[in-house]
């Protein structure tokens, strides 16, 4: 019961931020593994940001090979998940050329994704990092299905996976901390 009340109220919480309704096409071009469509483009300068299905995103986040994958989801609107960000661009930028993948999944309403997630986006450089995930498209199955402690009632959080190991990681990280957390699998 308390899961199915903490999804209702993420739902709810993402779907207070709506200001408007936006409709995605269902074009499915797969790209590492995780099938993904384009956002509409309202002008020239969009980004062609990738969204990818609940379900999809499960595939993805069950990933078992030699790359690190860390997944980090977050919203523009959270600020401890904004905070964390700085940390998660350097150690990107350090591991650069290593098997290790950064994405980061955006919650933000659909009617954010071409306005606060296109700033965001451009301001910190991670737009080739960014896959948008409908908040309104999970159900109650989708965090039990795919996280050991996640429950979806809080951001940030940082699921990472390499082979069989994983780690979750619930909060604003520090950079110690994430440094850590990497390093360990990367021994």
């Amino acid at each position: 019961m308390k899961k199915i009340i903490l999804s209702t109220l993420v739902i709810i919480t993402l779907a207070s931020c709506k200001k408007e309704n936006q409709t995605a096409t269902d074009t499915a071009v797969p790209k590492d593994s995780v099938a993904v469509t384009s956002a509409p483009e309202s002008d020239k300068t969009a980004y062609a940001f990738k969204e990818v299905s609940p379900e999809n995103m499960g595939d993805y986040l069950a990933k078992d090979n030699d790359t690190l994958y860390v997944t980090n989801f977050f919203a523009t609107w959270c600020g401890p998940c904004i905070q964390e960000i700085p940390h998660f661009k350097k150690k990107m930028q350090e591991l650069k050329g290593k098997p290790v993948k950064f994405t980061f999944v955006n919650l933000d309403n659909k009617s954010e994704w071409n306005k606060a997630v296109k700033q965001f986006a451009s301001e910190n450089g991670l737009t080739e990092n960014i896959i948008l995930l409908d908040g309104q498209k999970l159900d109650q199955n989708f965090y039990p299905k795919n996280f050991k402690q996640w429950d979806g009632g809080s951001i940030p959080f940082t699921h990472m996976r390499k082979g069989a190991k994983t780690d979750e990681y619930l909060g604003m990280m520090s950079e110690e901390l994430l440094n850590s957390k990497i390093n360990s699998f990367l021994k």
